[in-house]
C-alpha cells in the first residue's frame, strides 16, 4: 500500500469515527434543544429564566475550574505506557473533584461575592454547590473514551445519558413545573454518571495504583493551566453577553435572550465531535515533528465541520422568526434578532485552533490574547445592550470571535512557518459558505415569493427541503475535485 493510499485509508477511518461521535453529539444537542421546548410550555417565563440562569452559573464554573486538565489527556495518553496512563487518568479525576468543590463554593449562597443576578438561586441552598461538584467530577466521562479512541462506546454513553436526562427532566416539568424538583433530579443523574465513570476507569485502568505523583502532576498542570485559563477567558467571552443581560434585564427577558444562544452549542458539538477524533492523530504527528501533517488534519476537520454547519446556519438565519415562534412559542419571539447576530459570529467559529495551540504549548499567547479580547467583548456588549437592547448585547462576543481567529492564525503561521493562506482551506470554506447562502436564499424566495406560504410549519418544512436539495446538488458538484485535493495533500501527513 502506497503512502497516499495509507493516508487516505487512515483519513477515511478517522472520518467514520468523527461522524459516529458527531451523530451521537448531534443527538445529544437535539435533546438539549428539545428539553427547553418542553420546559417553556410547562414553566412560567420567570421559572424558565431561573432554570437557564442555573445552567449559566454551572457552565461558567465549568469554564473556570477544570483549567483544561481533561484535555491534556490527548497529549499524555497517546505517548505513555500503561502505568503512566493510569496515573494521569487518576490525577485528572482527583483534580476535577477538587476543582468541583472550589466551583461549588463559588456558586454557594454563602459566597459574599455572589453576583446580584444569582440571588434568586440562593433559595436552593446546598443543592447548587453539590450539583456543581458532581457535574465537574463526572465530566471526565464526556472525554476519556474518545481520548482512548473508543469512539463507539463514547457515542453509546452520550446517547444513553442524553435520553435519560431529557425524559426525566421533561417529565418532571410536565408534572410539577418546579425548578427545585428539576435540581434534585439533576443531582441523581450526575451521581449515576459519576458511578459509570468510576466503573469505566476501574475496568480500563484500575482504581488501585498511584493516584498522585507530584512531578507528573506539576508537568500536566503546567501544560494545562495556560491554555486552561485562556480557554476559560475565551468561554467567558461567549457567556459575558448572557451575564450582561442577566444583570440589566428581568429573568423573563433573560430567558428570551438565552433562547437565542442555542446555536452556539450546536456548532461546538460538531467541532468537538470531529476535532476530538482527529486530535490523537494530530498529537502523534506533532510528536514526530510533522507540523505540516498536524495542520493538514486540523484543516480537514474544520472543512468537515463547515460542510455540516453552514447550511444549518443559513437556514436558521433566514427562518429565525419562524423557528423561535414554533419551538419556543410567541412569548420568545424577541430572540430572533439576537440569534441572527450570533450566527454572523458562528460562521468563523467553525475554525477550531485550540487543539493546535495546545499541542504547540502556546498557552501564554492565548492567555494574553483572551484577556485583551474579553475586556473588549464585555465593554462592547455592555454598550451594545444600552444602545440597541438585547440584540446589541450579542455584538461583543461576535466581534471578539473574528479578532481571536485572526490573531491566533497569525501566531500559528509565525510559529510553524506555514503561510497564513495555507493554514486553512480558505477556498473550500468560502465555497461552502457561498453555496449555503445561495441555497438559503433560494429557499426563502420560494416560500416568500409571489405566492408566499403563510403557515409556519409549511414554511419551515418547505424551506428545509429546498435548502437541503440545492445545497446537496451544489456540494456534490465539487465533491470529486475536493477528493482529488485531499489525495494530493496526503504527503503532508505521511512525510
Amino acid at each position: 500500500m502506497t503512502g497516499s493510499q495509507s493516508g487516505a485509508t487512515r483519513f477515511a477511518a478517522l472520518k467514520r469515527r468523527a461522524f459516529s461521535l458527531g451523530a451521537a453529539h448531534a443527538f445529544d444537542y437535539a435533546m438539549h434543544f428539545l428539553l427547553p421546548v418542553v420546559l417553556v410550555r410547562y414553566m412560567a417565563p420567570e421559572a424558565f429564566g431561573q432554570y437557564r440562569l442555573l445552567w449559566l452559573a454551572i457552565m461558567t464554573v465549568m469554564l473556570l475550574v477544570p483549567l483544561n486538565m481533561p484535555q491534556t489527556l490527548y497529549y499524555f495518553l497517546p505517548r505513555s505506557n500503561a502505568p503512566t496512563k493510569q496515573l494521569h487518568v487518576h490525577m485528572t479525576l482527583l483534580y476535577l473533584c477538587v476543582a468541583g468543590l472550589i466551583g461549588g463554593l463559588i456558586v454557594s449562597p454563602w459566597n459574599p461575592l455572589l453576583p446580584t443576578s444569582m440571588q434568586s438561586l440562593a433559595e436552593y441552598g446546598v443543592l447548587i454547590p453539590a450539583l456543581v461538584v458532581l457535574f465537574a467530577t463526572s465530566s471526565l466521562l464526556d472525554l476519556l473514551p474518545t481520548v482512548e479512541e473508543r469512539v463507539h462506546f463514547q457515542a453509546a454513553i452520550t446517547v444513553t445519558l442524553s435520553l435519560l436526562r431529557t425524559f426525566t427532566l421533561g417529565w418532571a416539568a410536565w408534572q410539577t413545573g418546579d425548578v427545585q424538583v428539576l435540581v434534585w433530579l439533576l443531582l441523581a443523574l450526575m451521581l449515576f454518571k459519576l458511578l459509570l465513570l468510576l466503573a469505566y476507569i476501574a475496568r480500563r485502568h484500575g482504581l488501585g495504583g498511584a493516584w498522585f505523583n507530584r512531578p507528573a502532576f506539576v508537568g500536566q498542570f503546567n501544560h494545562a493551566a495556560p491554555l486552561g485559563v485562556s480557554s476559560a477567558l475565551y468561554g467567558l467571552r461567549a457567556q459575558a453577553d448572557q451575564w450582561v443581560v442577566a444583570s440589566l434585564y428581568p429573568l423573563a427577558n433573560f430567558a428570551v435572550f438565552s433562547v437565542a444562544t442555542v446555536l452556539g452549542p450546536m456548532v461546538n458539538l460538531f467541532r468537538q465531535s470531529i476535532n476530538h477524533v482527529f486530535l490523537p492523530s494530530m498529537s502523534r504527528l506533532h510528536a514526530s515533528g510533522n507540523l505540516a501533517g498536524m495542520i493538514e488534519l486540523n484543516n480537514r476537520a474544520n472543512v468537515m465541520v463547515a460542510t455540516l454547519v453552514y447550511p444549518l446556519l443559513s437556514y436558521a438565519f433566514i427562518f429565525a422568526e419562524e423557528i423561535v415562534t414554533l419551538i419556543y412559542t410567541q412569548a420568545y419571539a424577541g430572540a430572533a434578532p439576537v440569534m441572527r447576530v450570533y450566527i454572523v459570529g458562528l460562521l468563523i467559529f467553525v475554525i477550531e485552533l485550540t487543539s493546535i495551540m495546545m499541542l504547540m504549548k502556546d498557552g501564554f499567547f492565548a492567555l494574553r490574547l483572551n484577556i485583551v479580547v474579553l475586556v473588549a467583548s464585555v465593554s462592547l456588549s455592555w454598550l451594545g445592550a444600552h444602545q440597541w437592547g438585547m440584540a446589541g448585547a450579542a455584538i461583543g462576543s461576535t466581534i471578539a470571535i473574528y479578532a481571536d481567529r485572526y490573531a491566533t492564525l497569525r501566531r500559528i503561521a509565525t510559529r510553524t512557518g506555514i503561510p497564513l493562506g495555507a493554514l486553512q482551506d480558505w477556498g473550500a470554506l468560502a465555497w461552502l459558505m457561498m453555496i449555503a447562502a445561495l441555497a438559503g436564499g433560494i429557499a426563502w424566495l420560494v416560500v416568500s415569493g409571489p405566492n408566499p406560504v403563510a403557515n409556519t410549519v409549511e414554511r419551515l418544512v418547505g424551506g428545509a427541503v429546498i435548502l437541503t436539495t440545492v445545497y446537496g446538488v451544489l456540494w456534490g458538484i465539487s465533491a470529486h475535485a475536493r477528493q482529488q485535493r485531499l489525495l494530493a495533500s496526503d504527503h503532508h501527513i505521511n512525510h
